[in-house]
């Protein structure tokens, strides 16, 4: 049975909120900083709402929502915005992947 995809964090520009999910609370305190400042950078630049997500094969996804009306979401900046954060945290975004499978899927690294 494959597991489900889980939520690792997000960020609301509509709410002015960032969200981790209690079951990353492991994770190292500068890891927790460089989502929120990641997450909450894009809201500030972009607009709208992003979600990470891991699914059950450990690919990590970005998922980004807008209001129907929301005028100010800049949808192409967005998606160059993701490609950026992909390049810029790669490491941590890899390490969290890492941690993903080992620790939650059960997957021993070589």
């Amino acid at each position: 049975m494959e597991k489900e995809t889980i939520v690792l964090c997000g960020a609301s520009a509509y709410e002015k909120k960032f969200y981790l999910n209690e079951a990353f609370d492991n994770l190292p305190t500068k890891v927790k900083e460089e989502l929120k400042i990641m997450c909450v950078l894009y809201t500030e630049e972009i607009g709208g709402i992003i979600t990470l997500k891991l699914d059950g094969s450990g690919k990590l996804e970005f998922e980004v929502m807008a209001k129907e009306n929301d005028f100010k979401f800049d949808e192409i900046g967005s998606d160059l915005k993701i490609k950026k954060m992909r390049e810029d945290h790669k490491e941590l975004l890899e390490a969290i992947v890492t941690y993903y499978k080992v620790v939650f899927l059960g997957e021993v690294e070589e």
